[in-house]
């Protein structure tokens, strides 16, 4: 069961996840074929254990990676085969179905298939049954399988690539699985696992993500889904000091976001239109503000306020090459409220008043300071 503990740790804390949840504990116990459909990363083979751990099977699970072997290899590897049945074939063998037998079978990457190997997957599927190459007599089989791809099924059958009839016998359960980017309360949970697995690995104390790493962790698309996010992970205890990982430390690059940003075209609009776009864009601007604060909620982030306003603050300051003058306009508050803001965030110490401003108004100011 600790499989299945590990499931729910890393891949069901955002509500979309907390759904996918629902969904598959239903139909764990049952004995219906299951399509796994999601992008490489995501998790496919954790999905399928979890069925596995839930379904109550007492057989192992197996697990096969349809792409990882050759076309004169897959056939032996799944449906075994008998002594002499090919060159090499110096003794009997079995193969993955009947390993399984009892139990699961999860074949990851079905779409990969050969044709000629989907007419005898779906003959064992509909016969429960197994012939080894160069063997003639059926063993019969208890297994269930669990089938997962990361291509569009819909378009192979279309394409001729896969046979509907074994797509319709393989997706009696369909469960899909969103790529990471839009599960983001799932992201800090993961991160935060990712941590203390490699932090063990490394024999090395448990570092801490800054409050702006959380927030771009929070921000990036993850094209690399969940195995991106471990890789990134990994190299940022390596190369983070003091035990705390910044932004830096991250190394996320730009050019693998999943929608890249471009720049628009400027092209002249009435000036009801221009009014309009603004009124979009910062309506766009507010849903994607809102999502990102609902995953540090989702993530239970702690002290979320301070969190929030601590990043505005400090982003700003940078970005302004520290002035406070600009600081305080690009934010819109008073320079004595930003003030206030940069000495709890230690961003400075004590200043003589009217620092940042011209000279005749730093000395005008300097004055007033002293006739307080």
């Amino acid at each position: 069961m600790a499989l299945s503990i590990r499931a729910k740790a890393l891949m069901f804390h955002d509500p979309r996840s907390a759904e996918l949840l629902e969904q598959v504990e239903r139909i764990a116990p049952t004995e219906a074929t299951t399509l796994i459909i999601g992008e490489t990363g995501t998790g496919k083979e954790l999905i399928a254990r979890h069925i596995h751990n839930v379904s109550g099977r007492r057989g192992p699970f197996v697990a096969v990676n349809c792409g990882a072997f050759s076309e004169t290899l897959i056939d032996a590897e799944l449906f075994g085969h008998e002594a002499g049945a090919f060159t090499g074939a110096t003794h009997a063998r079995s193969g993955w179905f009947e390993a399984a037998n009892g139990g699961t079978l999860f074949l990851d990457e079905i779409g990969d298939l050969s044709m000629a190997l989907q007419v005898k997957l779906l003959r064992v599927l509909q016969e429960r049954q197994v012939v080894r190459l160069g063997a003639r007599t059926p063993i019969p089989l208890n297994v269930r399988l669990v089938a997962a791809t990361n291509v569009d099924l819909h378009k192979a059958v279309a394409a001729d690539r896969f046979r509907s009839d074994l797509y319709y016998r393989l997706s009696v359960a369909t469960v899909h699985l969103a790529p990471l980017c839009q599960r983001p309360g799932d992201i800090i949970p993961l991160a935060r696992h990712f941590i203390g697995v490699y932090s063990e690995k490394m024999k090395a104390p448990e570092a801490s993500l800054s409050p702006a790493a959380r927030l771009a962790l929070l921000e990036y698309d993850w094209p690399g889904n969940i195995r991106e996010l471990e890789n990134v992970i990994h190299f940022s205890l390596i190369v983070c000091r003091d035990g705390v990982i910044q932004p830096d430390d991250l190394k996320l690059s730009g050019v693998s976001r999943r929608r890249p940003r471009e720049e628009p075209v400027a092209v002249p609009v009435p000036v009801a239109g221009a009014r309009a776009q603004e009124g979009a864009a910062h309506d766009g601007f507010r849903q994607r503000l809102a999502a990102l604060v609902n995953g540090m909620i989702e993530a239970d982030q702690p002290d979320l306020f301070d969190t929030v306003e601590e990043i505005i603050v400090r982003t700003a300051f940078e970005s302004c090459h520290r002035n406070q003058v600009q600081t305080a306009r690009v934010l819109g508050i008073s320079r004595n409220i930003l003030r206030t803001h940069l000495k709890r965030f230690g961003l400075i110490g004590y200043e003589p008043a009217g620092q940042g401003l011209p000279v005749e108004a730093q000395a005008a100011a300097r004055g007033a300071e002293l006739l307080q």
